[in-house]
């Protein structure tokens, strides 16, 4: 397997992320496990090193500068799959209280096998985005929430601000399209609860614009909200 360490110190550097040698051999861990464990069960459709280190570590690490979590932040990543980018942040940041949230336990199981080898805690849930905003332990408990891959932002937004504390920050994870994505979302994430919001847009060396939507919470999420099941897919707010 490529040794990916110094490319991968050398291209966070560029975005503002400074990894240590230990860190960077918890990155190749990693990314040896996510191929090993991706013949057993389906975590990525990108094996390729050169590729895992841009499009789901790097990508993942732009979070950092653009969001950055505040020492000992509770964060959550909902829809999680093979923990991008809730783990990547875990290894570059290894204060933050994290918290990997999916629907899939196969998932969750591949992710407790890769902490335990990284020597990391984060804590993994077994739940649906809508049921963990309806659970109180959850609710209205982090300091920042984010999702990556996961769903249009309309949709999304009430996967994520329900758990999102007040004056907490959702980070949103979003490639070329993220301005038209805003656009539709603007009605959803002012009934949630959302305030200020940002878009900051970066460049990754080969595979072109991200964009990440940065929303504070300035209202609490109304009680009805997160619906139940599928109602919020077929019917976005």
């Amino acid at each position: 397997m490529k040794d990916i360490r110094e490319q991968l110190r050398g291209m966070a550097k560029v975005y503002g992320v400074k990894l240590t040698e230990r860190q960077a051999e918890q990155f190749q861990i990693y990314m040896e496990m996510l191929v090993e464990w991706n013949e057993k069960i389906n975590l990525t459709s990108i094996t390729d090193p050169d590729q895992v280190v841009e499009k789901h570590f790097l990508d993942s690490l732009t979070l950092l500068e653009a969001c950055p979590p505040k020492e000992g932040a509770r964060v959550a990543d909902v829809g999680t799959g093979a923990g991008f980018p809730g783990l990547a942040l875990k290894i570059a940041r290894p204060d933050i209280a994290l918290t990997l949230l999916d629907g899939v336990n196969k998932k969750l199981t591949f992710l407790g096998e890769v902490c335990q080898a990284l020597g990391l805690e984060a804590e993994r849930v077994h739940k649906r985005a809508e049921e963990a905003g309806r659970d109180r332990s959850m609710r209205e408990n982090f300091d920042l929430v984010t999702g990556r891959a996961v769903a249009a932002l309309n949709v999304l937004s009430e996967y994520c601000l329900p758990l999102v504390k007040m004056k907490g920050y959702f980070a949103a994870m979003k490639g070329p399209g993220a301005a038209a994505e805003l656009a539709e979302a603007q009605r959803a994430l002012e009934i949630l609860g959302g305030g200020a919001i940002q878009c900051k847009q970066t460049e990754l060396p080969t595979a072109g614009e991200r964009n990440i939507i940065v929303v504070r919470k300035l209202g609490f999420t109304p009680k009805e909200y997160p619906r139940h099941g599928g109602t919020i897919c077929k019917h976005p707010l």
